[in-house]
């Protein structure tokens, strides 16, 4: 019996369900793509910029799958490090909280306390496990403004318009064991720069914005932060910088594809 040759648009099908399979796969347990939406892990990440996410270091649940598809049961074998910066799912809002701002979404933060720390913030100096931990005063960070940072915090703004650039005050916290990252403090806000004692329970994971005084995190329940955030949450590890914008670019001039890279972003690891 002959065999059935498949039309040319059966093959295109055929071709695309295996290439969509394909990228699913890779995406939800390899590696996986992620834009920075605001300014929140300033001076480490740029609105704009462009990552890949490690799908692997954790485990994996149903928020490694697109959408948060219920398909996968809870799968976690490690836990993360002080000090990674991780993409994860927003806890769901408040109960009856209808804001579509607040609704479940990716978010990225560095990871500060484990189970079983304790954590505090006090005159801006992070205290971990009733330790200070060490905040050098380096050189400010200066941000040019640009399309997509476009909003710096009222007073930080230097230089006329055309050339203004965002200022903000930078040091470099040490955590135990000596990683090190920089964090911004604007000063503005002293609310933030002092809190309560967060005693951080088993199964979740207590996390910071490198903007201080800019970032909604487990500093406060939502729907003003995230609160603590449970382990299977938590989508990946951010691995390397891959692409950079400043936001200008258009798709009707070319030419802009260019201009409006940052190069110099692109291939820093974490």
């Amino acid at each position: 019996m002959a065999k059935r040759v498949q039309s040319e648009t059966e093959q295109t099908l055929r071709f695309v369900a295996k290439l969509a399979l394909f990228v699913l796969i890779l995406r939800s347990f390899i590696v996986a793509p992620f834009s920075i939406p605001s300014e929140s892990m300033l001076p480490r990440l740029y609105i704009g910029d462009y990552l890949l996410v490690a799908k692997w270091p954790f485990g994996y649940s149903r928020w490694s799958l697109p959408f948060g598809v219920p398909l996968l049961p809870d799968l976690h074998w490690a836990t993360p490090r002080r000090g990674d910066v991780v993409v994860f799912r927003s806890p769901d809002p408040a109960s009856g909280d209808t804001d579509p701002a607040h609704a479940p979404h990716d978010v990225i933060k560095r990871v500060i306390g484990l189970p079983g720390d304790t954590i505090q913030v006090r005159n801006g100096q992070l205290i971990l496990n009733g330790q200070a931990v060490p905040r050098d005063r380096i050189a400010d960070f200066v941000l040019p403004l640009s399309p997509n940072f476009a909003n710096c915090p009222i007073g930080h703004q230097q230089g006329p318009p055309g050339g203004a650039v965002c200022r903000y005050t930078r040091y470099r916290e040490t955590l135990p064991g000596g990683r090190s990252y920089t964090v911004l403090d604007t000063a503005d806000f002293p609310d933030r720069d002092n809190t309560g004692l967060y005693s951080v329970p088993a199964g979740v994971v207590f996390l910071m914005g490198d903007n201080r005084d800019d970032s909604a995190d487990s500093r406060w329940a939502a729907p003003q932060g995230m609160g603590y955030i449970p382990m299977n949450r938590i989508e990946g590890r951010a691995l390397v910088s891959v692409f950079s914008t400043d936001g200008s670019a258009s798709w009707i001039r070319p030419w802009t594809w260019f201009t409006a890279a940052r190069p110099e972003r692109i291939g820093e690891g974490f």
